[in-house]
């Protein structure tokens, strides 16, 4: 192997860096201008759509259209910008075919998780008093933390599990998803429909959804 070769296949960290700090500045600062613009503007349209939706049905689907479409993309082009231009055909399609084989989606997926879990600790400090509902019910006391604490827990154990790629987060993912998906269903059935609950749902329907289509990256 030349030493060409070798060293284009060292991922570049630094563009990787820039790219995160600013979608298509690593490809651009490379002198991949087209690249850079197509990645810096797909990212604004991404942006300015999930600002579109959240006008349309609120804070929460805003927040949620964000972490489905637009950082999904900002990630993608960051890994781009680290793999450098591609020898033939298109980067995207190359960015997109090696992250895809490499279970990066996934691990996409376990940073969210461990988003969310820090995210939902920081609400139960600040709202000690808040009580979850559980199955149609608002638990006090002790079993009321309990049912609280459930779900930063349940979204460290499974954001660890997805970025390392272990078989047990899977399984954990799985009862996690069962726990959240009839635990919405009896609460959606007694309180009625609701913004942030309904989009939660939906959420949770589709992250299951690919999370089994994707199970096989489990076993390596």
């Amino acid at each position: 192997m030349s030493t060409q070769a070798s060293s284009s296949a060292i991922p570049d960290r630094a563009a990787a860096v820039y790219s995160a700090l600013l979608p298509g500045l690593g490809q651009l600062i490379r002198g991949r201008y087209r690249a850079g613009f197509f990645y810096g503007l797909g990212t604004i349209l991404l942006i300015l759509l999930s600002l579109a939706l959240g006008r349309v049905s609120g804070r929460a689907a805003e927040v949620f259209f964000f972490m489905l479409l637009a950082l999904p993309w900002w990630a993608l082009q960051s890994y781009d910008a680290a793999l450098g231009p591609s020898g033939s055909g298109s980067d995207l399609a190359r960015s997109t075919r090696i992250a895809w084989a490499q279970g990066h989606d996934i691990r996409f997926l376990g940073l969210l998780f461990l988003i969310s879990a820090g995210n939902d600790a920081l609400l139960i400090a600040r709202n000690p008093d808040y009580l979850l509902p559980f199955f149609c019910t608002k638990l006090d006391g002790s079993a009321g933390f309990i049912t609280k604490a459930l779900s930063p827990l349940l979204h460290t154990m499974v954001g660890y599990g997805f970025l390392q790629i272990k078989k047990w987060s899977l399984l954990i993912y799985l009862v996690y998803a069962a726990y959240g998906t009839t635990n919405a269903l009896v609460n959606l059935a007694c309180f009625g429909p609701g913004r942030i609950r309904n989009t939660l749902l939906i959420a949770l329907i589709i992250f299951t959804s690919y999370v089994v289509a994707r199970r096989r990256v489990f076993r390596h």
